[in-house]
């Protein structure tokens, strides 16, 4: 891991983002504590990505189907709320090191899958990701994105945890 954070190599810092404070958290940690100086040759990108969507049936109560409308309302909200993380997380950047390359991404999926093909695709050289902390019974019901991560991934892993 010190050899990824070692300065001069153009290196893609990739930062899984989501609706909760935790990403947030890490994405400023990072920012503050892996990213180099002013001229820095660090690409930071963020990733988010946006659920499933919901597979309702195509039969509503009434045994009508859902209309392209609602459907498309469904999908709207999806994208809004994808911008709307994104656009958090470009101001803090912006905000704490505002000379360092930023991308954003946006993938749709199970977000275990997305983050691992991302960190496959671009050749991550760090993954940074925050941790909900949830207990045992949420874990195991819900999975670990960050666990999953750290034993998938090909590169080093750093899971930022709010204190």
């Amino acid at each position: 891991m010190a050899e990824v954070l070692k300065e001069g190599k153009d290196r893609k810092i990739l930062v899984a983002i989501d609706e909760g404070e935790e990403s947030m958290y890490a994405l400023s940690w990072a920012l503050k504590n892996v990213v180099t100086s002013a001229n820095s040759k660090d690409t930071i990108v963020l990733l988010y990505s946006k659920p499933s969507r919901v597979m309702y049936t195509t039969l509503d109560d009434t045994h009508n189907l859902f209309s392209a409308d609602v459907v498309a309302t469904m999908e709207k909200h999806r994208n809004d709320v994808a911008v709307s993380v994104t656009e958090k997380a470009m101001k803090i950047c912006k905000d704490l090191c505002d000379d360092v390359k930023v991308e954003r991404r946006v993938g749709d999926g199970d977000p275990r899958e997305v983050i691992y093909e991302m960190v496959t695709k671009i050749g991550a050289d760090v993954l940074v990701m925050g941790t909900h902390g949830y207990g045992l019974i949420k874990r195991t019901f819900l999975g670990s994105v960050s666990d999953y991560c750290a034993h998938k991934v090909k590169c080093p892993v750093l899971i930022v945890k709010r204190s």
